[in-house]
């Protein structure tokens, strides 16, 4: 072989050994992850879905709404909120017919927000009153709370709203004793007196059972509770998610004439079956969505059967709060909320979120909608809530 055709095939033999090196470095850079999945912050995670889903927006409800689950005052009444003109213009944009204040205080509070809003808007918005927790060590409080239930209804109250400080922060001895169970027989005068009065029990005194739960890798809620860690009832004396639930049920059973909305689909959303066991056995118990259509929506099936079958029990709730006046940016996001209700429940759009936010903010999955019937939308939307506080339909 000549020198000439050897050098020929020794450059091109080089060449190829070097256009495999560049071609699997080539490779090599292709493949390398800009941020290695072991060092990226879980915050800073923000996927874009590949999905190719339906988009559909519902700017505003199908139907008159009725929101049985709002917090228009707060402090006992004391914090007043926005006023109503400033409320009305995007309540009246989304379709809502009304708000239920849960949160109107006791006593000169109770009346200064049923003047402000109710009276001076009538139809447009419901006020609820609230017990006296700090009464509860005085001798007799047993009745006089049952006689303040009275007195509050007269006032214009239209319902009794039961925070969770019931069960999970009221205590005994100034609060240094241990906790007061919900089913203490000292509020059975109260649970009595509502029912003469033929208003509801709007029942908030659990949360979600990760909540009860060790706030570690195995816990889906951990990003919301190292965010809020006193939203944590783990260890201490606190009572298991089901002791709360078995002592509510004790309630339910003991005061078959009043009626109660166990408020966040009865504080049992990641647990539907347990929900419509307690709705078969007490027919006094209804329920209300609010701040639970990320649980709801990532069960799609499970609860289309619920809302099916308990169409006449379940109430349209959001648990917000109007913005303040001028605010508009917090307007637009509350009135994006109601969007993602609205399109929830009227549509069957698949894996979308449930949150205004960039991250989900109750856990990291997607929802799916219901596309109710109309017949039962307008009984969630509207006409369960309006039987229950005797508006009319």
């Amino acid at each position: 072989m000549t020198d000439p055709v050897r050098r020929q095939l020794l450059l091109g033999a080089g060449a190829l050994a070097l256009g495999g090196r560049l071609a699997r470095a080539a490779d090599v850079k292709i493949e390398q992850p800009r941020v290695s999945a072991g060092t990226l912050p879980l915050a800073d995670f923000r996927p874009k879905s590949m999905l190719h889903a339906k988009e559909t927006a519902v700017p505003r409800a199908r139907f008159p709404v009725i929101d049985f689950h709002t917090h228009v005052t707060s402090g006992n009444g004391r914090k007043l909120g926005t006023p109503p003109e400033n409320i009305l213009p995007w309540m009246d944009r989304k379709n809502l017919r009304a708000l239920v204040n849960l949160t109107g205080g006791t006593g000169a509070g109770l009346a200064e927000t049923v003047k402000r809003y109710d009276l001076s808007r009538p139809g447009r918005f419901v006020t609820f009153t609230e017990p006296s927790w700090d009464r509860v060590a005085e001798p007799g409080y047993a009745k006089w709370q049952g006689d303040e239930i009275a007195r509050a209804v007269q006032q214009g109250a239209r319902g009794l709203k039961i925070l969770k400080t019931l069960g999970l922060y009221l205590r005994e001895q100034g609060q240094s004793g241990p906790l007061v169970k919900v089913d203490d027989p000292r509020f059975d005068p109260m649970w009595e007196a509502c029912a003469a009065a033929k208003v509801p029990v709007a029942m908030h005194v659990s949360d979600p059972e990760a909540f009860f739960l060790p706030v570690d890798a195995s816990n889906e809620r951990l990003e919301e509770l190292g965010g809020h860690p006193t939203w944590s009832f783990h260890g201490k004396d606190f009572p298991s998610n089901r002791e709360i639930m078995e002592a509510r049920n004790r309630v339910l059973a003991r005061h078959p004439r009043t009626t109660f909305v166990t408020l966040h689909v009865g504080n049992g959303a990641e647990n539907l079956a347990f929900v419509g066991e307690c709705l078969d056995r007490y027919k006094n118990m209804h329920v209300d969505i609010a701040a639970r259509i990320g649980e709801l929506g990532r069960q799609p099936r499970a609860s289309g059967v619920l809302f099916d079958k308990y169409q006449d029990r379940i109430l349209f709730g959001t648990d917000s709060s109007p913005p303040a006046a001028g605010d508009l940016a917090t307007e637009r996001a509350v009135e994006r909320s109601y969007e993602i209700y609205f399109r929830f429940l009227e549509t069957r759009d698949e894996y979308f979120s449930y949150s205004t936010g960039p991250v989900p903010s109750q856990g990291r999955w997607m929802i799916y909608g219901l596309g109710l019937a109309d017949s039962v939308l307008q009984k969630v939307y509207a006409d369960n809530a309006a039987r229950l506080l005797r508006m009319p339909l």
